[in-house]
C-alpha cells in the first residue's frame, strides 16, 4: 500500500529557524500586501505584480533542486505558484468574448454571483489535481470529512481552557464569528431595509454561492497550504501562515481594510485550527466562512 506522502515527510524532515523564515518572508511576498503597500503609496493597482509573484515562486521552486536545506519547502512554493496560474488563468478566461457575453446578457445578482464562484470553483479543483499530481491523498490535504468529536487544543484566551470537543467549540464561535461578520458589515456597510427586503428572496441563492465560496477558500487558502507547510515546519507556524495569508488577502476584499485583515486573520486561524485537529474539510464548523465577497 502507497504510504502517504505526509507521513514520509513528517518522519524524515526536521523543522529549522531559517526553513521557517524562509517560508515566512516567501509567503508575505507573494500575498496581497505588496499590492496593498504599493496601492496606498501610489494609489494605483498592480496588475505587474502578479507578474513578479509568479517569478519569485518559479525561482524558488528551481532553487529547491540545488538548496538541500529548503527542499522541504518545494511543494509549498509549488502550490502557491499553482493558485496564481490557476487564478490568472480562470482571469483570462473570464475576459474572453464568450464568457462576458454570457455573464453580461443577464447581470442580475445570482447570474453574477454564479460567474465569480464557478471561477473560483475552476481554481478549487485546479489545486485539487495540482495535490493529486504532487502525490498527497485526499486525507493528506484535508478533503474528508474529519473527526467531529476531537478535542480542541485549549486556548485560554477564548475562553476554553479544557480540551472541549470540536462540537461544542464549533458551534459556539460558528455563532459568535457570524454575529461579529453580519454586524461589521451593517455598521460599515450601511445597508437600507429596503435592500435587506428585497434581498430576501435570493437567500436559496445566496446559500448556495455561499457554500460554494467556503468550499472554494477551505480548498485554496487553507487545506492546500496547510498540507504542504504542515511537514515542512510543524503545525503551529503552518496555521499561523496560512491564517496571515488568507487575512491578508482581504484587505482588498470583503471585510475589507486593515480591521477586515485582523477579523480574516482570526477566521483564517480558528478555521485552520479545526482542519489541522479534526484533519479534514468537513462538518467541521468551517462553513463559517460561507460569504459572498
Amino acid at each position: 500500500m502507497r504510504t502517504s506522502i505526509v507521513a514520509q515527510t513528517h518522519s524524515s524532515v526536521r523543522p529549522t529557524i531559517s526553513l521557517t523564515f524562509i517560508a515566512w518572508a516567501v509567503m508575505l511576498a507573494v500575498s496581497v500586501l505588496p499590492d496593498a503597500l504599493f496601492h496606498e503609496l501610489t494609489a494605483a493597482m498592480s496588475e505587474w505584480l502578479t507578474r513578479v509573484k509568479i517569478s519569485v515562486l518559479l525561482l524558488m521552486v528551481a532553487i529547491t533542486f540545488f538548496w538541500k536545506e529548503i527542499r522541504p519547502l518545494r511543494n509549498f512554493f509549488i502550490i502557491l505558484l499553482g493558485v496564481f496560474v490557476a487564478e490568472k488563468g480562470v482571469t483570462w478566461l473570464q475576459a474572453s468574448p464568450l464568457w462576458q457575453a454570457w455573464r453580461y446578457t443577464d447581470a442580475s445578482f445570482a447570474v453574477n454571483m454564479l460567474g465569480i464562484q464557478l471561477g473560483r470553483l475552476l481554481v478549487s479543483l485546479t489545486m485539487i489535481g495540482v495535490m493529486l499530481a504532487l502525490g498527497y491523498r485526499r486525507a493528506d490535504f484535508f478533503l474528508v470529512r474529519g473527526k467531529l468529536d476531537a478535542p480542541i487544543e485549549p486556548v485560554k484566551w477564548l475562553g476554553f481552557p479544557k480540551p472541549d470537543s470540536w462540537v461544542h467549540f464549533g458551534s459556539q464561535w460558528s455563532f459568535y464569528i457570524v454575529v461579529g461578520l453580519a454586524v461589521f458589515l451593517i455598521i460599515f456597510g450601511r445597508p437600507s431595509w429596503l435592500s435587506l427586503v428585497r434581498a430576501v428572496p435570493l437567500l436559496p441563492a445566496v446559500v448556495l454561492f455561499a457554500t460554494m465560496n467556503a468550499f472554494n477558500e477551505e480548498m485554496t487558502y487553507r487545506s492546500t497550504m496547510l498540507a504542504g507547510l504542515e511537514p515542512a515546519i510543524g503545525s503551529r507556524q503552518a496555521l499561523w501562515n496560512a491564517a496571515l495569508f488568507f487575512g491578508i488577502g482581504h484587505y482588498f476584499g470583503v471585510p475589507y481594510g486593515v480591521i477586515g485583515v485582523i477579523m480574516a486573520t482570526f477566521l483564517g486561524w480558528m478555521l485552520g485550527k479545526a482542519m489541522l485537529e479534526t484533519r479534514g474539510s468537513f462538518g467541521h464548523g468551517s462553513f463559517i466562512s460561507c460569504k459572498t465577497r
